[in-house]
């Protein structure tokens, strides 16, 4: 094992390297380029041992992936953002075949506006899709999250797609010590893809094709990729346990830290919550119950585990980095399923913050745990809110003035 200064992004490619990939389907897009443009040198100049084709699109690209790893090959690609959404349509089917591979997506806040940094909208639109979902929030989590998910996903109990998720800009092209496995020890996680059971076989040709089914087969095949989607919670505690013991790195469905005594938690995911995991120490220093739960499953929900580790809580704050329009956090709603009805459960409450890669201050940390505090005394939650400050407001404010004066002298001048 060696030690590396490595992006986010190359992080993930040194995941697909490790894991000895054979295929590679790819379509660059901003800011996941780096992760292809990676793999393209290692495999120009033999150091990388796969097939990688560019494909015209998206929507191409997990079509090509699905229909290699429905033949026993093993397959990896990357994304982001709108391309997550381009491909959205071919998420459902590759997942309804069944078929196994990792996606690295690396989230960039969606369109429209138009922005380069991350919240995890895009990610979020494609949880039930089939595809399972692991979210990283170090550089180190990165590359043991790809192949974590390759163990995941071509588990016979589960057999399929997995997102392997991280944030853009701030994980992406961010440099940090990695401890990168050797091949060998990458194998003695991660042996050969086991295809032994999947339908295609060039020795032995048969046909197949998506049938029109009525509701009942229908309702069968989707309950049953369910059952298999749950069974990948079992499958990542056995992964994770060979993995610690082999690489000495232990990784569960759910980070909890500094949980054990606290009266009150933050819950958040990706790697904003590496802020959060630093004012939970600051706030510590200065005399706070509190802790934080950072899932890393999304998809299957790890509800078991976060509904015993806020157990006995208070009130438990949840910060999404995403705005499902209409209703609110995505996580938040998510969170709240799991603790409702439970004995003496913990008041509520949501915040959305880090929208368009917006940072979320200390002082904003601060301020959410005293909320929490004040709402555990009441036992009442507050409504959902946006964090954003008051001089944001008043630069959207005098932006929206520039506009209008702008428009109004042009108007002026066409009299």
């Amino acid at each position: 094992m060696k030690r590396r200064l490595l992006t986010g992004n190359a992080a993930a490619a040194w995941g697909a390297r490790l894991a000895d990939v054979d295929y590679i389907p790819a379509f660059p897009i901003t800011p996941q380029t780096e992760i292809i443009e990676t793999i393209a040198g290692w495999t120009d100049s033999g150091e990388m041992d796969a097939s990688m084709v560019t494909m015209e699109s998206e929507h191409s690209m997990i079509t090509a992936a699905g229909t290699a790893a429905a033949t026993g090959v093993r397959v990896f690609t990357a994304t982001s953002s709108q391309g997550l959404l381009y491909a959205m349509e071919m998420l459902y089917t590759v997942a309804g075949w069944r078929a196994p591979f990792v996606l690295v997506n690396v989230s960039r806040a969606l369109a429209a506006p138009v922005t380069l940094e991350p919240d995890h909208n895009d990610v979020l639109a494609a949880r039930d899709s089939g595809f399972l979902q692991l979210h990283c929030s170090t550089c180190q989590e990165v590359l043991d999250g790809v192949l974590l998910a390759y163990r995941i996903a071509e588990d016979s109990r589960v057999r399929l797609p997995m997102i392997v998720n991280l944030d853009g800009f701030y994980l992406s092209f961010t440099r940090e010590p990695v401890e990168v496995p050797t091949a060998k020890e990458a194998k003695a996680f991660l042996p050969p893809f086991d295809s032994k059971g999947m339908s295609f076989r060039a020795s032995s040709p048969i046909s197949q094709a998506v049938a029109v089914l009525g509701g009942g087969p229908y309702s069968y095949f989707r309950y049953e990729t369910h059952l298999a989607a749950l069974n990948a919670l079992t499958v990542f505690d056995e992964a994770a346990e060979d993995f610690s013991k082999i690489f000495g790195r232990s990784y569960g469905s759910v980070e909890s830290y500094r949980t054990e005594d606290a009266k009150y938690l933050f819950v958040m995911m990706g790697s904003f919550a590496t802020k959060a995991r630093e004012a939970v120490d600051r706030l510590r220093d200065e005399g706070w119950p509190i802790g934080l739960l950072r899932p890393r499953l999304v998809r299957p929900f790890p509800a078991e585990a976060i509904a015993r580790l806020a157990s006995g809580k208070e009130a438990v704050a949840v910060i999404d980095q995403n705005l499902s329009l209409g209703k609110g956090g995505v996580l938040f709603t998510e969170v709240s399923s799991v603790l409702y009805g439970q004995p003496g459960a913990p008041v509520m409450l949501s915040f959305i913050g880090g929208l368009g890669g917006r940072d979320i201050s200390p002082e904003e940390f601060f301020e959410i745990a005293g909320v929490a505090k004040h709402a555990a005394k009441e036992g009442k939650a507050p409504p959902p809110r946006l964090l954003y400050t008051e001089d944001e407001l008043k630069e959207v404010r005098k932006l929206q003035m520039i506009a209008n004066v702008e428009r109004g002298e042009l108007e002026d001048e066409d009299e």
